[in-house]
């Protein structure tokens, strides 16, 4: 009728008892089954208090209850957190300086991460994390055993331990991080020359003087040669280039005059000023060695062919290079004499008889606006027959064959022209007879252009 339950059965088990057997129970003992039961639980319950004094089981709710209590220790030690870290950072600042040399790599990356979570809790600003990860990707490693480590790594936790290692060490001085300041090659070059100023500022003067004193002089054997000569040559090479420039300059403003100018003006020029007649020629004979070939050999080659015997007057001589290169007997007129053998006089009045000579030339000699004048008077010292020469500049003649007509009107005809030279023509005339017009008929072909030279 009444069922044990089962945990009477494993309380005697537990305390040490043995198993207890089921035994039927008589009529009478049901009144007092009541109290029975209640005496058992009594002893199961003493029972019980007794071997967890001796021997307290390992439960699973005392487990639970000892992961809330470290949690609540671990709580505080978070809200306390920041002022902790600023206490350890105080006592280490106090310890780097006592001790000088700086902390461990270890210690720094301790450090390193309390201040980067204190940052996280106080809520720095974002924009700052992002200049700070920057500078530390830039900052090269402090260890390479570390940097390869941390190659092989990946993910966020490889980014923090490079952002770590990559700071600098904090000096003694400052314990803040600073990146080291790195100089462009502008500012190096600058700061090095910066030194040397200052090193030669505080020279003495006296210094070069001694070393070269003091110096073996078997290598230079000759003396340096002094300041002052160096000077004088400087100067004169400057005094001979402005000489040569004003002569240039001379020589452009009479060679203006001479071709813009009757011949009559141009003789009273040259007898009033004698040397101003040896610069124009000194820079026409340096303008005549340009050209390719001079016509003056071009009409002496053409002479020597012809009898020794043919009276020459040359007007316009110069030097008397025509008269040097042939055998004929020359007559030579010029402005201004050079040479012993020249006839200072106007070329429109030579002092010759008429018909006198066999040849006459003009080269490069037609200048002035008297032109018509030289001619006739070629005409008139010529014999019958005579040869009549001219060489001028081919940039002179604006039509060559009006030119030739107006020649041909003074008593000449055309025998051979040459105008395949770049820089002169030659032509060659001979005399028929007296000019066909009279004095005041005008010429138009015998206007020749100045020949100027321009500034270089």
């Amino acid at each position: 009728m009444f069922e044990e339950p089962e945990w009477a059965e494993a309380a005697p088990v537990a305390a040490g008892l043995g198993p207890v057997t089921s035994r039927p129970l008589p009529a009478a003992a049901s009144q007092n089954k009541g109290s029975k039961c209640h005496q058992l639980l009594a002893t199961l319950r003493t029972l019980e208090a007794a071997s967890l004094s001796q021997n307290p089981p390992s439960l699973p709710s005392s487990d639970s209850e000892e992961e809330e209590v470290k949690r609540k220790k671990k709580c505080p030690k978070k809200a306390s957190f920041a002022s902790a870290s600023a206490e350890v950072g105080k006592k280490r600042k106090k310890k780097c300086q006592k001790q000088g040399p700086p902390c461990s790599d270890s210690e720094e990356e301790v450090e390193r991460k309390k201040t980067c979570r204190k940052q996280a809790l106080l809520g720095s600003n974002s924009a700052e994390e992002e200049k700070r990860k920057r500078k530390c990707q830039k900052h090269a490693p402090l260890n390479p055993a570390q940097h390869l480590d941390d190659a092989d790594q990946t993910g966020p936790k490889a980014w923090k331990n490079s952002a770590t290692n990559d700071l600098p060490k904090p000096s003694p001085e400052s314990t803040s991080p600073k990146p080291p300041h790195t100089l462009s090659r502008k500012q190096w070059r600058n700061q090095q020359k910066n030194k040397r100023r200052h090193k030669n500022k505080f020279r003495s003067p006296e210094v070069p003087d001694q070393a070269l004193a003091e110096a073996p002089t078997e290598k230079t054997e000759v003396p340096p040669v002094p300041r002052t000569e160096n000077h004088e040559a400087r100067a004169g090479a400057l005094r001979a280039r402005m000489a040569q420039r004003l002569d240039g300059a001379r020589f452009r403003y009479l060679n203006e005059q001479l071709y813009s100018r009757p011949s009559s003006a141009a003789q009273r020029l040259f007898q009033e000023d004698p040397e101003a007649f040896i610069l124009y020629h000194r820079g026409f004979q340096s303008q005549v060695k340009k050209w390719p070939l001079q016509p003056v050999d071009r009409i002496a080659k053409d002479l020597r062919q012809r009898p020794a015997s043919l009276v020459v007057a040359d007007f316009g001589c110069g030097d008397c290079r025509l008269a040097s290169s042939i055998r004929n007997p020359v007559h030579c007129f010029d402005l201004a004499s050079l040479d012993p053998r020249v006839t200072v006089c106007d070329m429109a009045q030579v002092p010759l008889e008429d018909e006198s000579v066999d040849v006459a030339v003009f080269c490069l000699s037609l200048m002035g606006t008297n032109i018509r004048d030289f001619l006739e008077e070629a005409n008139r010292v010529l014999k019958p027959g005579g040869l009549l020469k001219v060489a001028e500049v081919s940039s002179r003649f604006e039509d060559v064959w009006t030119f030739l007509r107006a020649v041909t009107k003074l008593g000449f005809k055309v025998v051979s022209k040459d105008l395949t030279n770049s820089h002169f023509f030659l032509f060659d005339f001979q005399k028929t007879g007296p000019p066909q017009v009279g004095p005041k008929a005008q010429l138009s072909g015998l206007k020749l252009q100045p020949c100027l030279y321009k500034r270089r």
